[in-house]
């Protein structure tokens, strides 16, 4: 997204410091596989007056996000111009996701966000003004703002504030479907909603009667009671700590899956990315998956695993992931961190970059420090940049020095998904062991085993039955051991 011909310095908005943008739409990318996710999601949007928030938590002042109309604010403390308008940009589409229309955005240079009302008090009253010019009912602030930020600037500015961090967690929210999703994501946002707990005036420091434990309260309510935002905070601990509970059984599910494939030395790959980048495309190019593809931020959170078989014969799984996000919700990634060790146990890691966004290498980056975080990092990359239909030659050119090695690929057109495959296969570990075998014509699951988890160098029917040049694993070895004829380490 880049700022329209009017952009600069806006007058009378945030001051000299301020910058001004408005975002721009992207077209959607093609159908893409069976999409009927996508065409539920296209129809059923956002419905005012449907609330997510805790049934047992009824007057809590954390109001589920309504983005209708919104004024984006950001605070440029480092790098240059560019970088702060990507950003915004990024918010931009972040707002957009979650169903809002984007009326402005505005961007004032600090040496750090203010702490009592993140852009400053005086700045905070001019923002009122463009509030009230634009008839904008929600401001988004691109980071993460303390409960007292969030409180003082909404007292001054007279409409709903949020932060990055709540933005994506409603993004998440909407687009979770399976029970792992929506029990980390219901974890996450209640991490992020615990301290945020606020009510109208003083009620939520009342006890019954309304008195607050003074002495005119009447009978029973009298003395150090527990005060309604306590029994609130209690109430959202006893949910989180049921959801951690549920979260770790379904990690052993997760788990006992995973180790299937161990023992049978199933190798997998896990595509990873920037949200955005086209994992999802690329998934249902290389194995025909038929997952949603649109062309919106987090579009798919729940992870996808397919079988795919290699040109000799080898079977392989190729694994979605949630894609990344510059500043993600660290309650996100605690959240998510079951689904994001599939990850860090792969044998190979497919990093999906945008060749078409402004600035490619800042995602990577992005995405490498999130991998940093789930001990993902000593996983071997395969660099994979996508949409090169939408790059410009020079953007591709510039990728190709800075990322030495990566492929460049359109999941849109097919360009390079050989090319791509072939490395796939190549990079896969190879089995251990060699062996020299001479099968019966009785033994036809083993031959098929062989083709499955193996390796086959050469074939050869014989009279007694077929000879194989084989490289297996050890637990294949051992059930070949007695038709082999001479066995060595590969």
């Amino acid at each position: 997204m880049s700022p329209t011909p009017d952009a600069g310095r806006r007058a009378g908005s945030l001051g000299d410091s301020a910058i001004r943008l408005r975002p721009e739409l992207s077209p959607e990318l093609p159908d893409d596989g069976d999409q009927f996710d996508l065409e539920e999601r296209n129809a059923l949007r956002r419905v005012v007056g449907l609330s997510t928030e805790l049934a047992d938590v009824t007057e809590v002042e954390y109001r589920q996000l309504r983005l209708e109309r919104v004024v984006l604010v950001g605070v440029w403390t480092e790098g240059s111009a560019e970088d702060a308008e990507n950003s915004l940009a990024e918010l931009a589409a972040l707002a957009e996701t979650a169903g809002s229309e984007v009326l402005e955005g505005l961007m004032q240079r600090r040496d750090r966000p203010d702490p009592a009302t993140y852009i400053g008090s005086g700045k905070a009253a001019e923002l009122r003004e463009v509030v009230l010019s634009s008839g904008a009912d929600t401001v988004i602030c691109d980071g993460e703002l303390s409960p007292a930020q969030l409180n003082a600037l909404e007292k001054v500015v007279k409409v709903k504030v949020i932060d990055r961090t709540a933005l994506i967690l409603d993004i998440f929210a909407q687009h979770a479907h399976t029970r792992e999703g929506r029990a980390q994501v219901s974890l996450a946002q209640m991490e992020y909603m615990l301290p945020r707990l606020r009510g109208w005036g003083e009620s939520m420091s009342r006890q019954a009667g309304g008195a607050g434990g003074g002495a005119g309260g009447g009978v029973g309510t009298r003395g150090p009671g527990e005060t309604k935002i306590e029994t609130d905070r209690r109430r959202i601990r006893e949910r989180m700590a049921k959801l951690r509970r549920e979260i770790k059984g379904m990690k052993q599910a997760r788990d006992t899956k995973r180790s299937q494939r161990r023992r049978h030395e199933v190798p997998s790959v896990a595509i990873a990315g920037y949200t955005n980048a086209g994992k999802s495309s690329l998934l249902n190019r290389l194995t025909g998956a038929g997952v949603l593809v649109e062309n919106a931020l987090f579009a798919t959170l729940d992870p996808t695993t397919r079988r795919a078989e290699a040109a000799d014969g080898r079977e392989y799984t190729l694994s979605d992931t949630v894609g990344f996000v510059r500043h993600l919700p660290h309650q996100l990634v605690e959240a998510f961190r079951s689904t994001l060790e599939e990850v860090a146990d792969a044998d190979l890691l497919v990093h999906v970059v945008d060749g078409s966004h402004p600035d490619p290498i800042a995602q990577v980056n992005a995405v490498r420090a999130v991998l940093a975080d789930v001990d993902a990092a000593k996983v071997p990359e395969l660099i994979v940049v996508n949409k090169a239909d939408a790059a410009s030659p020079e953007a591709l050119l510039q990728l190709r020095q800075a990322l030495p090695g990566a492929l460049v690929v359109s999941a849109h057109t097919g360009l390079g998904m050989d090319e791509l495959r072939t490395t796939i296969e190549d990079r896969l570990p190879r089995p251990a062991l060699e062996l020299h075998v001479r099968l019966p014509y009785d033994q036809g699951g083993l031959v098929s085993r062989v083709h499955a988890e193996g390796e086959v160098l050469s074939s050869k029917h014989t009279e007694d039955g077929t000879e194989l040049h084989v490289r297996v694993h050890p637990g294949l070895a051992a059930a070949l051991q007695p038709y082999a004829g001479t066995a060595q380490h590969a």
